[in-house]
């Protein structure tokens, strides 16, 4: 008796838990708020069958304690309690899962007018690559990456000629601008994350993954690494300054254009050579 009594008081406390701390994620910032709802619906399935499940064992503590005289019933199948629990188990899995593909279709569906972000990810920071007044990227290879060419982008696209280099952790963008985020690495597995955003992807050597969000709130936010990369791991972190129009702007018109660096590390180069004369 004790035992049920104490099994029911976890149950009671575990729910009553859940309902009065602030557990939950921080203010949305992002068109993604459907993410809340999945995640909400997957709480109260899971907690919905917690709850189910601990109260079946409570009553089977108090049912069927031990009584002098009682002979336990030996009844090794039971196709009706089977059916019941196949259905209900399947009833359950297709609650999480369907709501959960409708989101990733409209995750994986990039708007056309998004502006195209490449993210490179290294042990351990970021570095950012957007696109100039043509709107568009250049291509870009590994081989091409170096000191001189931190994004590997090919000398031979007139596209990369105008591309905006920002060599630092933070980046800002576009406020109810969408945004494709690009994601290279040059090492090991990373993870790019605002948890304002909602949106995660992993970023995969050797492959550009994406996906795209719409920031809806001015203000600044912390990126965050969600892929364990090594030792720095905990220290891979960033920003992201979510602007207006008109601030966005004057950000833009102040950042170096791919064509403006590479000039500057030539200057760079012949006066080094100089100096060595």
């Amino acid at each position: 008796m004790i035992v049920g009594l104490v099994f029911l008081a976890v149950i009671v406390g575990s729910v009553l838990f859940h309902i009065f701390t602030p557990w939950y994620w921080t203010d949305i910032a992002s068109n993604w708020g459907a993410m809340d709802d999945t995640i909400t619906l997957t709480f109260w399935v899971g907690g919905g069958v917690f709850v189910a499940v601990c109260l079946f064992m409570c009553y089977c503590i108090f049912k069927f304690s031990y009584k002098e005289g009682r002979k336990a019933e030996y009844k090794p199948e039971d196709k009706k309690l089977e059916k019941i629990l196949t259905w209900a188990t399947t009833l359950g899995v297709a609650a999480l899962l369907a709501p959960g593909l409708i989101i990733w279709n409209q995750y994986v569906n990039v708007p056309k007018n998004a502006i195209h972000i490449d993210v490179m990810a290294w042990q351990w920071g970021w570095q950012y690559r957007l696109p100039g007044k043509d709107g568009k990227l250049g291509t870009t290879k590994v081989v091409n990456i170096n000191d001189e060419n931190p994004f590997g982008i090919n000398l031979d696209d007139p596209y990369g000629k105008d591309d905006i280099l920002v060599q630092s952790d933070v980046i800002n963008l576009q406020n109810n601008k969408p945004v494709k985020i690009l994601l290279r690495s040059v090492d090991v597995l990373h993870n790019w994350y605002v948890p304002q955003f909602r949106s995660k992807m992993d970023a995969v050597p050797g492959t550009v993954t994406f996906y795209w969000f719409e920031p809806n709130k001015v203000g600044e936010y912390e990126v965050l690494c969600a892929e364990y990369c090594g030792v720095g791991h905990y220290a891979m972190r960033g920003g992201v300054i979510v602007q207006d129009d008109q601030d966005y702007s004057n950000w833009e018109s102040e950042q170096e254009t791919f064509q403006e660096y590479i000039a500057k590390q030539n200057l760079l180069n012949e006066e080094k050579k100089l100096a060595k004369k």
